[in-house]
């Protein structure tokens, strides 16, 4: 499986500080991820009252070969992680308008793995600076292309 990235999420986000947890799949959706048929796009993540991480509105496609009646492609997920990065991020993320977003999904050992990082959302001018500097930045490089 190769590297699923949320392209997204870097450009709404400002983000920090990363860490790696496991994902709890059914067979045909671990079937599904290794082939690359999920999406990160809106989803993000959440630690709910029992101090457990949930992954909330990633898209796992349905697997073509599983028996798939009653199957949601978006539904919660629980993500495992040890008790003290979960009291490390609940440290991190009080108070502070941060959120936990997914921003790629992986196999690490046959183990479908996700990367979190908290981030802060942007403001709509830092996301035109965003843009600006890319557009700068590409006709530099086509100024030095055709330059030698």
């Amino acid at each position: 499986m190769k590297k699923i990235i949320n392209r997204k999420a870097r450009f709404n986000y400002q983000l920090g500080e990363r860490i790696e947890a496991g994902v709890v799949l059914t067979g045909a959706e671990v079937k599904s991820a290794k082939l690359g048929q999920v999406s990160l796009n809106e989803s993000f993540a959440r630690i709910d009252n029992k101090g457990e991480v949930w992954l909330l509105n990633a898209h796992i496609h349905p697997y073509q070969f599983a028996g798939n009646e009653n199957y949601e492609p978006t539904r919660s997920r629980k993500l495992l992680l040890k008790k003290t990065e979960i009291e490390h991020l609940l440290k991190e993320l009080e108070g502070k308008n941060l959120s936990l977003i997914p921003t790629a999904i992986y196999t690490k050992k046959n183990r479908v793995k996700v990367e979190l990082t908290i981030g802060k959302g942007k403001k709509s001018w830092d996301k035109r600076q965003t843009i600006k500097k890319r557009e700068q930045d590409r006709e530099v490089g086509r100024l030095m292309r055709n330059k030698t």
